[in-house]
């Protein structure tokens, strides 16, 4: 009688896929008994920060890679609970060799992460963890004196010359559990059907959850608006990104898979205008890895700004001002827009991100903590690393060198939505309002039909933000 192969876990948390999953191709080419595992832990699920849009992502994204389990020979389970709890106790249980997954940045998932792995060890079962969601891992890159990278300059210069490794195909003929094992799991808390959120902005939702709607989105992006991307990715009104932010971040789509095809294009592209787009979608690319290194080696980047001085800004914080950014109900247009595109789709162009980012920091003097929990609470595509590392460049409280950096709304709305179409998109009530009066936000009373006044005046409030800065103590 032939033995059977060891068996060992895949435990999945950002990588929603089995194509191009370098944890799981490891295992798979050690040994086809191969069983994948998903744990929905309730005290993330119903976090404040769990965005509905973005468990809505999360469980349509889950039923898809149970199926793709399935045409492969083994299967996904799905647990509910915590998982430093579940995953030793599913280990033990099945007499898997070992447990397997994809690192992570973010600071209390490496904790927690840290404990498992204590757990698994003292258990005797073995735990085997790779890199998989970036192209260059955080520990690969340094400067010159062993430090890491703190500006992104450098570290885009040093980040392209590295080689990237190529997509890898979906493992295929794994063995699933045994009948004995099958039995043993009427002790788990297994999820049979898959719970499905019930969000109301699913069908318009830009990002779309699930391995194969990544990779078709990334081919109509590179086929269409990667070739103007340097010029297209700026204009709110327009498609002209790739709306695969959530996609990254879920790991429905590997950053490997997106870097091939962008060299694809490059091998392709007919003019300088496509070749400079498409790298200018690399940088991206390098901007998200550089915010992820960050992270990983600044934890405390989790908690307050890099920034020592920004510890002592004296943040006004009003309330009521808050809570009209969060609304739409500045009486700026473009900010309000941008605000009700978030409430109603869970995605924000990314323009239009640091347009309300600076207006809530630098104009209504709000602690840029504040805007980024409510991204987080909100955002299809909410990442730590990249909603932190967005908000601090925004607050100036970041690795940025660059001291004050103030977007007037005005002139962002001029530049980039000239004839009003995306705020008129998001807000209907000032359809009839002319181009010019919706982009300067001077809009008549009787113009106005209920929406607001301004909240502020820009002009005053810069001002007024510059002086607080300057009064602040300098060592």
């Amino acid at each position: 009688m032939t033995a059977l192969p060891p068996r060992w876990l895949f435990w999945h948390r950002r990588d929603l896929r089995l194509a191009d999953n370098l944890g799981l191709a490891s295992q798979a080419a050690s040994s086809p008994a191969l069983t994948g595992l998903y744990v929905l832990d309730p005290a993330e699920l119903q976090h404040p920060t769990m965005a509905p849009a973005r468990r809505w992502f999360l469980l349509e994204c889950l039923v898809e890679l149970q199926q793709r389990w399935l045409a492969a020979g083994s299967r996904l389970l799905v647990l509910q609970g915590d998982p430093l709890l579940l995953v030793p106790q599913l280990a033990q249980l099945l007499g898997v060799e070992g447990v397997a997954w994809n690192r992570d940045v973010e600071p209390l998932v490496r904790q927690r992460d840290t404990s498992l792995a204590q757990s698994l060890k003292a258990a005797g079962i073995k735990v085997a963890a790779d890199w998989d969601q970036l192209l260059v891992p955080p520990e690969q890159l340094r400067t010159g004196a062993g430090d890491p990278y703190r500006v992104y300059g450098p570290y885009w210069r040093a980040w392209q010359q590295q080689v990237k490794a190529a997509p890898l195909e979906a493992p295929k003929a794994l063995l699933d559990l045994t009948a004995t094992q099958q039995a043993c799991l009427a002790a788990m808390p297994l999820v049979h059907t898959l719970p499905r959120e019930q969000w109301p902005g699913a069908g318009i939702c830009p990002c779309l959850p699930g391995e194969a709607a990544a990779l078709g989105q990334l081919q109509q992006f590179a086929d269409g608006a990667l070739q103007h991307y340097e010029e297209g990715r700026n204009l709110p009104a327009e498609a002209g990104t790739s709306c695969l932010s959530a996609a990254l971040r879920a790991g429905s789509l590997s950053a490997r898979t997106a870097w091939a095809a962008s060299l694809e294009c490059l091998e392709n592209c007919r003019s300088d205008e496509q070749r400079q787009s498409i790298r200018v979608w690399q940088q991206e690319l390098a901007w998200r890895e550089f915010y992820q290194q960050a992270l990983f080696h600044f934890p405390s980047l989790a908690d307050g700004p890099y920034r020592p001085l920004w510890s002592q800004f004296p943040w006004e914080n009003n309330g009521q001002w808050l809570e009209a950014w969060r609304q739409g109900l500045t009486g700026v247009p473009i900010v309000d827009a941008a605000m009700r595109e978030l409430a109603e789709t869970g995605f924000m162009h990314n323009r239009c991100r640091m347009i309300v980012a600076s207006f809530l920091v630098k104009d209504l003097i709000c602690d840029w903590r504040f805007g980024e929990a409510w991204f987080m609470a909100l955002e299809v595509d909410g990442d730590q690393a990249a909603n932190n590392g967005g908000w601090q460049w925004s607050a100036s409280s970041g690795m940025d060198p660059k001291p004050l950096r103030i977007f007037n709304p005005a002139t962002q709305a001029r530049k980039f939505d000239s004839d009003g179409v995306y705020i008129r998109r998001w807000l209907p009530e000032l359809q009839h309002v002319n181009s010019a009066d919706l982009i300067s936000g001077e809009i008549a009373p009787l113009e106005s039909r209920g929406y607001p006044a301004p909240l502020v005046s820009h002009r005053q409030q810069q001002a007024h933000f510059k002086a607080l800065y300057t009064s602040l103590p300098r060592p």
